[in-house]
């Protein structure tokens, strides 16, 4: 069992999510950035979606009440159990009565901090994810407060003597500008010509209207050479709207599932974790592939993991393929 002892609303329980919810009007949800959860179950032996924690609000602490392994990765903040300074994308056994600090974020937006075994929350709508929206699944329907004491499943794994971490951890968005591909959205010849060229070429803005539901894009306006109007329509996680205002709106993790605006672009599964890992303030920039690439490029990182996966666990103990803390 864990204790927070410091949080906000923002932090919430998070696996992968409820997709197969969406017919019944229910978000998806789930961790925004899903290769950070995963790669931080796999290095203490969990099943992929096991749930763990989203921490967008910092410092965040919690008290462990049992000894527990458990694993950061995500955005690299300054992390502490108790004194022992922690590297980012690391895991590590936590005995019972010490405390794991998140202090200031150095680079990125979102850290994931995935225990042994789990978090032993209900699950609701076949997930243990939280909607905020809905005040459902998590901790109660809600983010983390201070005191919540949450149970956490079997210990299952026995970690070297001051942890082990990733040797070559995914990469985070470069400072101030992400570039993440999209597919062109049913609306795109919608636009004027000059729109779509701009959609393209200049960079958008994150505006401080950013949540878990969305971002809000800000630059040239985008305008449309049809004036149709639209019924509402099914949309998902990566659909990128545009409303009268010509300002583009991203629709992430905790996305509505119905919506009335022209859509121009989707962004690829692959690069969600990397606006979900962009500050307010950054550039982004959009660039096309085909749906072929798109494929391709969600096969090469199920790969990627699936090896990965198969590698820990095969070589777990002594001959550790990741670098040893001194």
């Amino acid at each position: 069992m864990i204790e927070v002892l410091t949080s906000s609303a923002h932090n919430t329980i998070q696996d992968f999510g409820r997709p197969e919810a969406m017919v019944s009007g229910i978000s998806r949800g789930g961790a925004m950035d899903q290769t950070a959860l995963v790669l931080g179950n796999l290095l203490l032996g969990n099943s992929p979606d096991t749930a763990g924690i989203e921490v967008a609000f910092f410092p965040f602490r919690l008290r462990f009440l049992e000894d527990r392994s458990f694993s950061l990765t995500g955005a690299r903040c300054s992390a502490f159990l108790d004194t022992l300074s922690l590297p980012s994308d690391w895991a590590i056994t936590a005995k019972a009565g010490q405390t794991l600090t998140c202090k200031a974020l150095e680079k990125g937006c979102r850290t994931y901090i995935c225990f042994e075994g789990g978090l032993d929350v209900p699950v609701v709508f076949g997930a243990r994810a939280t909607d905020l929206k809905a005040a459902l699944g998590g901790y109660h329907g809600r983010g983390l407060q201070c005191f919540d004491q949450i149970p956490c499943g079997p210990r299952t794994i026995t970690l070297p003597a001051g942890g082990y971490g990733l040797a070559s951890p995914p990469s985070l968005p470069e400072e101030n500008a992400v570039t993440v591909r999209v597919l062109p959205a049913a609306e795109y010849n919608d636009f004027a010509e000059e729109s779509r060229a701009c959609f393209l070429s200049q960079p958008w803005r994150i505006t401080p209207n950013a949540n878990r539901t969305g971002y809000r894009l800000e630059g040239t306006p985008l305008l449309r050479t049809s004036g149709r109007e639209l019924f509402s329509h099914g949309i998902m996680p990566g659909t990128v709207q545009v409303p009268p205002s010509g300002q583009p709106i991203i629709q992430l993790a905790d996305a509505n599932t119905m919506g009335g605006y022209p859509k121009i672009a989707t962004v690829v599964q692959n690069d969600l974790r990397l606006l979900a890992q962009s500050p307010v303030g950054t550039s982004v920039f959009f660039r096309t592939i085909d749906i072929n690439d798109a494929v391709q490029c969600q096969r090469d990182t199920t790969r990627e993991l699936r090896d990965f996966a198969e590698t820990l666990s095969a070589l777990r103990g002594s001959l550790l393929p990741w670098r040893q803390k001194q």
